[in-house]
């Protein structure tokens, strides 16, 4: 581990961010991690980085030069995203992303791709518009009417639901087949998964409530 923390920890990436999803995560989370080219976006904020990690490859000599030597953790491997690599060495009851979505789609998938590969790991990414996360085993949340439940399975997954217009009850979802995209709540849900293969994607001002759901849930996928 580079970063061990018993408070949430912030990161960012070198995607555009928000100042409403910066604002968020700053407001929740404590230390703050730059992924690669994300240093650009937290001096640009004035943000004290703890780490700085990646491969150095979309991060500018200036900006680089800026930040003390020993924060700055060079990982040369290219068999991992600079994502993957801060998602891996961030021991933390929570890591809030802000800049890893919302730019190029491929970095996107990258991004989902290491939420499921690295389920240990609790992690919320925040948008503009959307908060997303990988389900736990079980979990609820407090939701109004009508507002977006979006599941997105990136293997095959069953579960059972409450509180959804949509029931998944009974359904084995899969990339290839069966997804959960624009169901919404019919009120409170809870949601259990047999596997930790699903995304949950929902509106960026749920993004508290998420965080605070990932912190507590006793479920975890281990």
């Amino acid at each position: 581990m580079i970063v061990e923390k018993s408070m949430p920890v912030g990161l960012i990436g070198g995607a555009p961010i928000c100042e409403k999803a910066l604002t968020l995560m700053r407001s929740m989370a404590g230390p703050v991690v730059a992924a690669d080219g994300g240093a650009e976006t937290a001096l640009a904020h004035g943000i004290t980085l703890d780490a700085l990690i990646g491969d150095f490859d979309s991060i500018s000599d200036a900006v680089q030069n800026f930040y003390p030597c020993e924060i700055q953790h060079r990982i040369n491997e290219q068999d991992s995203t600079d994502f993957e690599k801060c998602l891996t060495r961030i021991d933390a009851p929570l890591i809030l992303g802000v800049g890893f979505t919302g730019a190029r789609l491929d970095h996107q998938l990258a991004v989902c791709n290491a939420l499921v590969r690295h389920p240990c790991r609790r992690c919320l990414l925040i948008g503009q518009d959307d908060a997303l996360f990988l389900a736990p085993p079980v979990f609820s949340l407090d939701m109004a009417p009508d507002t977006r439940v979006s599941l997105f399975p990136m293997g095959e997954v069953g579960g059972r639901s409450d509180g959804l217009n949509w029931p998944i009850d009974g359904l084995m979802l899969a990339p290839d087949g069966q997804i959960g995209t624009s169901n919404f709540a019919t009120g409170p849900i809870s949601l259990s998964v047999t596997a930790p293969k699903m995304l949950v994607i929902l509106p960026a001002d749920y993004a508290g409530a998420a965080a605070q759901m990932l912190m507590t849930n006793p479920e975890h996928w281990g």
